[in-house]
């Protein structure tokens, strides 16, 4: 089993979401992951753990976290986990709710409470991937800031879509201090649009800094949408590890 680095401080990996797109073997596409330089990945789906496992391992890499959807979580839980347990996956990410649960208080509410309930199903931490629309006002509120109210689970904060959606992702992660072990590193246009890490408007040495004050342990860089996936993903980790040099 693939487990993650013993020692302090926040470790970098990649969504592989961003590398969705390339036509290479899960142990070639591994391969180059380690190559660029990166401690570990984060899993969008989970195929093959044991191929899987067996291929990390051979390139030094570890398991981040690993999206998988709320309705395979309820219907195969015990299946899910040993899944995770041969990755050594140290967390399970909610990688998507649709806006219906988030259109009032009401529903925010139901939602908090089957993401604690989907929570007591796994003997690891349980994390929300939010997007932008999480961001919407219920009452007097956010939607999102209610979440964080009335859940006990953790965040897989994503600094782009925060920022997308008009928030500060250095605040919001000063907020979530001690539950948000996982920080999507995405940089966004003026407009909100996915663009290449350091060349948009997300404040990401403000956002470093406030992840490390929080106790977020993985840096995961992420772009929904890139025109070279390869070199995105080159580019992302040379800017992380100038980010965490300041």
């Amino acid at each position: 089993m693939t487990v993650a680095p013993a020692e302090e401080g926040m470790h970098t990996a990649v969504q592989l979401w961003t590398l969705r797109n390339l036509d290479v073997s899960t142990p070639a596409l591994l391969d180059r992951v380690a190559a660029a330089g990166y401690d570990g990945v984060e899993f969008a789906g989970i195929e093959d753990p044991p191929e899987t496992a067996r291929a990390m391992d051979e390139v030094g890499l570890v398991a981040a976290g690993a999206h998988v959807d709320a309705d395979e979580l309820r219907a195969d839980p015990a299946g899910v986990a040993a899944e995770l347990d041969t990755l050594g996956v140290p967390s399970v990410v909610v990688p998507y709710l649709d806006p219906d649960h988030f259109i009032d208080t009401a529903t925010v509410d139901e939602t908090a409470a089957m993401l604690d309930a989907l929570a007591s199903e796994f003997d690891r931490p349980l994390l929300y991937h939010n997007h932008d629309h999480e961001f919407v006002p219920v009452g007097t509120e956010t939607a999102f800031d209610r979440l964080v109210a009335e859940t006990a689970v953790g965040f897989e904060l994503d600094v782009g879509w925060a920022e997308a959606a008009g928030r500060d992702p250095a605040a919001l992660l000063s907020d979530l201090a001690g539950r948000a072990p996982v920080v999507h590193l995405k940089d966004v246009t003026a407009a909100g649009e996915p663009t290449e890490l350091g060349e948009g408007v997300v404040d990401l040495p403000g956002v470093v800094k406030a992840a490390r004050d929080a106790g977020t342990e993985w840096l995961v860089f992420e772009h929904d949408d890139p025109a070279d996936p390869m070199a995105s993903v080159e580019n992302g980790i040379e800017v992380v590890e100038r980010v965490l040099e300041q």
